[in-house]
């Protein structure tokens, strides 16, 4: 995936959830901040940050905070890009077992909303960490996620239904490179998401690589289901 061009600055402080005001080389300015979690760890006053400029005259912030340097390794915070890159991943064949076209915002079937992909007899759920524990671990989500607990149950009815269901978590974390159920802030989801995996639901993990220019799902990580439930942020 191409990324746009990007500008650095020093984050000030992130607040009103979808806020950052960003120091740069021309001024404080208040970008976008395309991240409803909590956004734990990517959000440090100080923080070296990138930001993506818009030309679109309606918009009220012209910048959309995209990246941030951890203390834990760089990180998109840009939620929004989880989808394109696990499209292109899909597509690409690297992740075995699909077949078909690709559909984007596939409609649940009996209803519920929607699922991000559809690929033949497949119903995919894309699911974006940016929450680092420590030592490379990773997990989800980051804050208390009815949306997501929806999801993992609506997977488990696919099953029933007879379809392949399966939940891809897209990490763009680069100090990543084990996930695990956020137990901790989101016991519901963690015990959920197990039931769901003894039912049959797939579930994936791919960590993300970048230079700042262009940005690739090419890193399969390992997923922990049997989590250490002590472990917090």
């Amino acid at each position: 995936m191409k990324l746009p061009t990007l500008y650095a600055g020093i984050l000030i402080k992130r607040y009103k959830r979808f806020l950052a005001d960003v120091n740069t080389p021309d001024g404080v300015i208040t970008a976008h901040c395309p991240n409803t979690g909590a956004m734990t760890g990517c959000a440090e006053p100080g923080s070296p940050v990138w930001y993506s400029l818009s030309d679109n005259p309606k918009r009220k912030y012209a910048a959309t905070w995209e990246f941030v340097d951890t203390s834990e390794g760089l990180c998109s915070v840009n939620t929004g890009r989880a989808n394109k890159l696990v499209a292109e991943l899909l597509a690409s064949g690297a992740l075995g077992g699909f077949s078909g076209t690709v559909k984007a915002e596939a409609s649940i079937p009996g209803g519920g909303g929607r699922f991000d992909f559809q690929m033949g007899d497949a119903y995919i759920e894309v699911k974006s960490v940016t929450l680092s524990l420590s030592d490379g671990l990773g997990a989800f989500p980051d804050a208390v996620s009815e949306r997501a607990l929806k999801h993992v149950h609506a997977l488990q009815r696919m099953l029933l239904q007879g379809h392949r269901a399966v939940l891809i978590f897209c990490v763009q974390h680069l100090g990543i490179d084990r996930v695990q159920p956020a137990a901790v802030i989101d016991p519901a989801y963690a015990d959920a998401l197990q039931t769901a995996i003894a039912a049959g639901i797939e579930v994936y993990a791919y960590g993300m690589s970048t230079d700042l220019r262009n940005a690739v799902l090419d890193r399969e990580l390992t997923f922990l289901i049997n989590e250490d439930r002590t472990a917090s942020p």
